[in-house]
């Protein structure tokens, strides 16, 4: 009968042993996405005080400031912010996972470039409480969770500089574009922001528009929309068809000489935000994601001239026209029409010089 006993107890032992151990075990990158006990910010914020750090890549110029905001909050963080165009996200990022390489945490894009990198398998499921604040239309769903979600919207239409333009005289529609008044002071970005307007040329107003813009001496300038919108406002470039509203925001907080004006439809684009499958600071990424979705993450959004899709934040309200070329086609014509539409400008405007 002891030595029963004694067998016993030492199972039990074992069995102890072994939930201890589980209990203690760290979660996986999958767990901690998707987690959702009552316990989940201590986690996650015990988590990232180990971590420490977070590596974000983002392609729009407002995310600086989240990036100190969020800093603020959460002073054992530190951020490495890697901005840059979304098709040269989607190539680093892509490239980056091919090689197996865990470097990046959180990638926030427009979504495009979301959709071409879920598709390659570059993105971890993950649940945010925040998440049932927006609605289905800004949620790439996985099973479980979602893929990314929406935290931002933009409008891209005329950006000039009132001191060389005249309000009342700035181009009011598309079609004033092509008054010869404005041969040769004009600029559009190279990035995907020029490439999605030369597609939106195309299903607005037809080729034809695109080859009289060429009689207008059309500048492709390689830089971001915000940098086109610096040169607009210093002067350098009157007027374009390729500047954000929320980049104008931005620059008349500071006093800079710019105004924006809506020529209906106006090019839209939806940011998204994702979690990679191989995120080498889980807790903290989490916790960014957290704060990006939450309200006062949107808030702090619309400070820099965006709109938020969250339910519950009043955004600015928007009388014009949109035009969302991500919801006309699918992923895989969108890829195709953006190649097709990114060659055309080259075409058109770069090789033509």
């Amino acid at each position: 009968m002891f030595w029963k006993i004694a067998v016993w107890g030492l199972v039990f032992e074992l069995l102890f042993s072994v939930a201890c151990f589980a209990a203690n075990a760290p979660l996986s990158l999958a767990q901690i996405a998707l987690y959702q006990g009552a316990n989940r910010e201590k986690m996650l914020i015990e988590g990232a005080k180990k971590e420490g750090q977070l590596v974000l890549y983002d392609s729009h110029t407002w995310f600086k400031t989240y990036v100190k905001e969020f800093e603020k909050k959460y002073p054992f963080i530190t951020v490495s912010e890697w901005r840059n165009d979304s098709k040269n996200i989607i190539r680093r990022a892509m490239e980056e996972f091919a090689a197996n390489k865990a470097i990046v945490d959180v990638v926030e894009t427009t979504s495009e470039g979301m959709g071409l990198m879920k598709r390659d398998g570059l993105f971890q499921e993950y649940l945010t409480p925040q998440a049932r604040l927006y609605p289905d239309t800004v949620k790439a769903k996985g099973k479980l969770g979602v893929y990314y979600l929406g935290d931002r919207e933009t409008y891209n239409s005329l950006g000039f500089n009132p001191t060389l333009v005249a309000p009342n005289e700035a181009p009011k529609t598309l079609k004033d574009l092509l008054d010869p008044k404005w041969k040769g002071k004009m600029s559009i970005v190279s990035t995907s922001t020029g490439v999605r307007w030369i597609g939106a040329m195309i299903d607005v107003m037809g080729r034809d528009f695109l080859d009289k813009m060429v009689d207008q001496e059309l500048k492709v300038q390689d830089m971001s929309g915000a940098a086109l919108a610096g040169l607009v406002a210093s002067g350098e470039v009157p007027l374009s068809p390729t500047i954000f509203d929320a980049d104008v925001t931005v620059a008349k907080q500071r006093g800079a000489p710019i105004e924006w004006r809506a020529l209906e439809p106006v090019t839209t684009t939806v940011g998204y935000s994702a979690l990679s499958a191989k995120a080498p600071h889980p807790h903290a990424a989490m916790l960014f994601l957290d704060y990006v979705h939450s309200k006062e993450g949107q808030l702090l959004m619309m400070k820099g001239g965006l709109w938020s899709p969250r339910e519950d934040v009043a955004s600015r309200e928007q009388k014009f026209k949109k035009l969302y070329l991500d919801e006309k086609y699918s992923l895989d014509e969108l890829e195709n029409k953006f190649s097709q539409w990114e060659k055309l400008m080259r075409q058109l405007f770069v090789a033509r010089r």
